[in-house]
Order: structure tokens, then C-alpha cells, then sequence
């Protein structure tokens, strides 16, 4: 038997509450700015040293800006270095609530596959007893159903 890591229900109503509160934030945040995965691939990416960089480089422009052309905006440099690095900290919360998510999910998918598993064992172990021939033989068609990549484990019944 697995460590049961996860016992918890989520009702409608908790699970209404929660999807309101998720659907906040695109409406706080409307210039959502969509990009196909071409344009991701080709913009360029701020990292830690380029984030230093643009910020020594708005220096550079606020303090002596007659080098630059008029049609620069340096206004605009300064919303989206602004924006950036606000967006930072929403990110990483947003990050960690979704590992947290993922991880929960995968554990009680875990527990209950396995428990899954274990009913299939019984029921085959004890099926005829109780007369669970048809339903065991139903489970079984699953297994049977399934075909194994080249290279994976046979699933054990």
C-alpha cells in the first residue's frame, strides 16, 4: 500500500470559488499579450543580466537622452522595464500555486490508481467467492487493451 500523501474532497462550490478567483486576474491584467510560439522563439529574453543591462541602459537614456533619435520612446522603456519587473513576483506565485496543484493532483491520482489496483488484485485474488467473475474479467479487458510502448514496463496486474 502507498503512503496516502493527500486525503481531501473539493466540492462544487470551493471548486466555483477558486475558478472565480483564478479568472481575476486575466481581467486585472488585460494586456495579456498573446505570441504564437514563433514569435516566442525569435523575442529576445530578459534575463537576470539582461534585466541589469536595460536597467543601466534607461539610466544611460534618462540622464543624457539628446543622443537618442526623437523617435525613441524612452517613456515606453520605462513602462515595459516597469511592467517586467512588476509582473515578477505574480509569476512566481503563480508558478508555485500551479507546482502545488500539479504535485497535489499527481499524488491523489497516484493513490487512487493504486487503490484501483489493489481492487482488481482482490477481485481477482477473491473474485470467484463473491462471484465477481464478470466484473474482474471487465477490469481485466483494460490491461488487455492497452498496448505497451516498445520499451516500457509490462503493467502489473
Amino acid at each position: 500500500m502507498v503512503t496516502n500523501r493527500v486525503s481531501a474532497t473539493l466540492d462544487s462550490s470551493e471548486l466555483q470559488t477558486m475558478m472565480a478567483a483564478i479568472a481575476t486576474i486575466p481581467e486585472k491584467l488585460s494586456f495579456f499579450a498573446g505570441l504564437t510560439p514563433e514569435e516566442r522563439k525569435s523575442l529576445l529574453k530578459m534575463a537576470d543580466t539582461n534585466e541589469a543591462f536595460a536597467r543601466r541602459a534607461l539610466e544611460v537614456a534618462t540622464q543624457t537622452p539628446d543622443f537618442l533619435p526623437c523617435s525613441f520612446d524612452l517613456e515606453e522603456m520605462q513602462r515595459d522595464l516597469t511592467l517586467f519587473t512588476s509582473l515578477q513576483p505574480v509569476i512566481l506565485a503563480v508558478t508555485q500555486l500551479q507546482e502545488m496543484l500539479t504535485y497535489t493532483a499527481t499524488a491523489a491520482g497516484n493513490e487512487a490508481y493504486t487503490a484501483a489496483l489493489e481492487v482488481y488484485r482482490y477481485a481477482k485474488a477473491n473474485g470467484t467467492m463473491a462471484g465477481l467473475d464478470d466484473l474482474v474479467e471487465k477490469l481485466g479487458e483494460w490491461f488487455t487493451k492497452r498496448a505497451n510502448p516498445k520499451g516500457s514496463q509490462p503493467v502489473t496486474e
